[in-house]
């Protein structure tokens, strides 16, 4: 059975695994992410590839990466917490250079194609992912592939405007990741405490209004309801068999459940709207992006 070396990688360490055409994981390790030297990251990953090589004669090597990845290329463009990847071609030199086929693709992206191919939307070809961290994020999928979009920004759900404070030439316009991320729950509830947003987390914030802070219930309210707001319109605007979401906050059990009820009131008080999204948690947390990776690649070596 063919075996290949995927990366994962992150702003705090790079993931790497040895993996069948299965998606079964033979191996599993990680190393510490280098941020601004490239010769230093590079060193790494190309002593993680040539002892692959040797010890399991892999067919090829697939990478989930930060930014705006392109696949054909192997440049990675935009920004991320590491710097340093944006610029090098990776197709080049961890691949071509090596004598190794690579391929590669954005993170969220991955993390989407691992649910489509093994997970919570293994039997349905036209999905909407939804990341939902410090920002808000997701990915496409057409027919089970990624649709990347005319600038590789399909996907980058939280540019979605969900509302407008209208001041002329100084009108403030508010995106679902302003709103509904864990980032900006965090920052709400640091600025109505008057403390710094390193002083709490989401953890907190849930842990608080489970003892019935008044401020912390409100905002996780808000924060449901923005999501269900959110995923409505992709529903309308895409109208894909079912949206899966992802992030640390979709592992609470009551996740779905919540933004299920907002659903309700937004359905409710639309009386056209006929199509009531199917939202399901993600069913992979870590090995999401390896998985997904993975997917690519097979993907394009058919």
């Amino acid at each position: 059975m063919s075996k290949y070396l995927i990366f994962d990688i992150g702003g705090s360490s790079v993931k790497h695994a040895i993996m069948t055409e299965e998606g079964e994981f033979i191996t599993k390790g990680s190393y510490k992410s280098e941020r601004n030297n490239f010769d230093v990251f590079k060193a790494s990953m190309i002593e993680e590839i040539e002892k692959a090589k040797k010890n399991y004669n892999i067919e090829g090597v697939a990478i989930s990466a930060p930014g705006g990845v392109n696949s054909d290329t192997g440049f990675i463009g935009g920004n991320s917490a590491l710097p340093c990847i944006h610029g090098p071609n990776f197709k080049k030199i961890f691949g071509e250079d090596l004598g190794i086929k690579l391929e590669l693709e954005n993170d969220a992206n991955c993390a989407a194609l691992g649910e489509v191919w093994k997970g919570a939307a293994k039997d349905n070809n036209d999905v909407l992912f939804i990341v939902c961290g410090t920002g808000i994020g997701g990915a496409v999928i057409k027919d089970k592939k990624i649709h990347k979009g005319n600038n590789l920004h399909g996907g980058e759900f939280g540019y979605l405007v969900l509302n407008c404070e209208r001041k002329g030439k100084d009108s403030t316009f508010i995106t679902w990741s302003n709103l509904a991320s864990t980032g900006a729950l965090v920052k709400e509830i640091a600025e109505i405490k008057g403390i710094s947003e390193f002083e709490i987390d989401g953890k907190k914030i849930f842990e608080l209004a489970e003892n019935g802070d008044e401020d912390c219930i409100k905002a996780i309210d808000n924060f449901y309801f923005n999501n269900a707001l959110g995923v409505f319109n992709l529903q309308y605007i895409y109208d894909p068999e079912k949206i899966v979401i992802g992030g640390a906050i979709s592992s609470r059990e009551d996740f779905i459940e919540k933004i299920n009820e907002k659903l309700d009131i937004i359905i409710n008080n639309i009386k056209i709207a006929k199509v009531r999204p199917i939202i399901e948690k993600c069913k992979f947390e870590n090995d999401a992006n390896l998985l997904g990776a993975l997917f690519n690649f097979l993907q394009r070596n058919k």
